[in-house]
């Protein structure tokens, strides 16, 4: 338990400490050389999916809706003309 409270405060202290530190480069870095032999690329022998497509037609049931608004709350080109 007490390492658990010990690492809460000492972990923002050392994040602080390390994001307060100034850090420049002195030398440049430059990649190694290597030698690459010719590989080969693995083969697959992929087998797709069989898929049918096809239509129907169904019917699917609806609520209706009914919709009651008083004209004098609707905007002009939305009023129904009776």
């Amino acid at each position: 338990m007490k390492s658990r409270i010990l690492g809460a405060i000492l972990a923002p202290v050392l994040a602080f400490g390390l994001a307060a530190c100034s850090v420049e480069q002195t030398e440049e870095g430059e990649a190694p050389d290597i030698d690459v032999d010719a590989g080969q690329m693995p083969e697959y022998d992929v087998q797709p999916a069989d898929v049918d497509i096809g239509w129907d037609t169904t019917t699917v049931r609806t609520p209706s809706i009914d919709i009651n608004t008083r004209p004098d709350t609707m905007r002009p080109d939305t009023t129904p003309s009776n």
